[in-house]
């Protein structure tokens, strides 16, 4: 038995929420705080897409289980109401998935994301979840010359399995979709696009309350005590669960055996006043996801209201768990996101920021989610390391963690990629990681810079970033 203290999320106030939030208003309905002490099939704590996926597929699979969840603040108040709301799959990292599942599985898993997306367009049209999901593509291109084809790799992974979801752009093409001069071409994948995540994250807490899975929000667990059964702790009351699944992202980072396979970073995210007709006037015209290709990624989108909505990974590193205010809004980084915008889009200079936030992202060494169990607790699963792509990869994930807690021998409890044990490369203690994050991140900074002047990028730039933590695959056996 093995108990772990665990800290509350520091509260967002109101101008410290998402534009998705707050365009919510007064809509929001909080549930009921847990009171009392009660029992559980499986517990979960964290109300955002990945506990709400996973217990969408429980009841999917068997439908009387007794699933409660544990909810610090309201559900998707965390990293899942805050994020961009891009939706792309996974066919254009088959890199990372190879390394990690092998080559079958990896190709399995990347189709099933494709699939996820299908799922989440049906699921849309026939009124079961409501997300403002618009499938007009996702797309990605070169900012500077230093990366001009770098997507063509991915193309030849994916021949190789008689796939070709990409569709490369041209330098004049590219600059018609996106409306901006910096790009020197892309590649365009057709399924995908654009949601609403916390639209989303609301309508399946909905639904899966219809279903009688039992919801607390305001309701942090702040003590995890291990065993049969394992006890959470809130505030107000308890849950002795037979199964538990972690699933708080960036803040699961106070168990120090999950700090040490995840680090997290600030993402900085804006939304500008409505201007329809200026981004009609630079061809940003519907849902589409674009992104650019700098270390530093850009990612962005017009808004059903008409918003340019943009983003951009900090990389400001966080020390240890400790997530204070400024992981909420930090005001620091919003000049330069600014920047960015009018360095694309000059025409947009004036333009209005009507929303400013930040969103923690769980980061693992492999760049893909990592499903283990706390050390001496096989009942007690955690999932962390989603890397802020998450919108069509965690209905894949969730079928995983499903089928672990319900104790299926399927393809998914099978998955490699949740059976990674003895294959999870750690990241470095602090205060050494803080540290070294620190000056890596002011290397990364460099090199973007001296890449979007094309400019070359020094031995001492290049070193420092190659101390980042970096996986490192099995033998030649994973293959297959």
């Amino acid at each position: 038995m093995t108990t772990y203290l665990l800290h509350p999320p520091v509260p967002a106030r109101e101008d410290e929420r998402s534009f998705w939030i707050r365009s919510e208003g007064d809509r929001i309905e909080r549930l009921e705080a847990l009171t009392s002490s009660t029992t559980a099939s499986i517990a979960i704590i964290g109300g955002g897409l990945t506990g709400l996926w996973t217990a969408w597929r429980i009841i999917e699979q068997a439908p009387d289980t007794d699933v409660v969840i544990l909810e610090a603040d309201f559900c998707g108040a965390g990293a899942s109401g805050r994020n961009g709301g891009q939706v792309h799959t996974w066919l254009g990292n088959l890199d990372y998935l190879r390394a990690v599942a092998g080559r079958s599985e990896a190709i399995r898993l990347a189709r099933a994301t494709r699939d996820a997306i299908q799922e989440l367009r049906t699921l849309q049209a026939e009124g079961v979840l409501d997300m403002d999901l618009r499938l007009d593509g996702f797309v990605s291109y070169s900012a500077a010359p230093a990366h001009d084809g770098n997507w063509r790799g991915a193309f030849e992974l994916l021949r190789e399995h008689g796939e070709s979801p990409f569709v490369e752009l041209d330098p004049d093409e590219a600059k018609r979709v996106t409306g901006t001069d910096s790009s020197r071409g892309g590649m365009l994948e057709r399924e995908a696009g654009s949601i609403n995540p916390f639209k989303l994250v609301r309508s399946l807490r909905d639904r899966l309350i219809e279903r009688g899975v039992r919801i607390f929000e305001s309701s942090p667990v702040v003590q995890i005590e291990t065993g049969a059964p394992t006890t959470l702790q809130t505030p107000g009351g308890s849950v002795e669960a037979s199964k538990v699944l972690i699933a708080t992202s960036a803040w699961a980072g106070a168990i120090p055996q999950i700090n040490r396979v995840m680090y997290a970073v600030d993402a900085q995210v804006i939304a500008t006043e409505p201007i329809p007709d200026k981004l009609d006037a630079l061809g940003i015209v519907d849902g589409k996801a674009l992104g650019d290709s700098q270390m530093q990624v850009l990612y962005y989108q017009r808004t059903v209201d008409g918003r340019l909505l943009l983003g951009q990974g900090s990389g400001l590193p966080i020390y240890r768990d400790r997530m204070p205010r400024r992981s909420n809004r930090n005001r620091a980084l919003e000049p330069g996101l600014i920047a960015e915008m009018h360095r694309m889009y000059p025409s947009l200079e004036g333009v209005r920021v009507d929303y400013a936030w930040v969103g923690p992202v769980d980061i693992s060494v492999s760049h893909l989610p990592i499903i283990d169990t706390l050390r001496g607790s096989d009942d007690v699963l955690f999932c962390v390391g989603f890397t802020g792509t998450a919108l069509a990869q965690i209905p894949v994930v969730a079928r995983i963690l499903a089928a672990k807690l319900l104790d299926v021998d399927d393809e998914w409890s099978r998955s490699a990629l949740g059976n990674q044990r003895g294959r999870i490369t750690r990241v470095f203690p602090e205060p050494f990681r803080f540290i070294g994050a620190t000056i890596v991140r002011q290397a990364v900074i460099r090199r973007v810079r001296r890449e979007m002047a094309g400019r070359r990028v020094g031995p001492l730039t290049k070193g420092l970033i190659a101390l980042m933590p970096r996986y490192r695959a099995p033998g030649a056996s994973r293959g297959e």
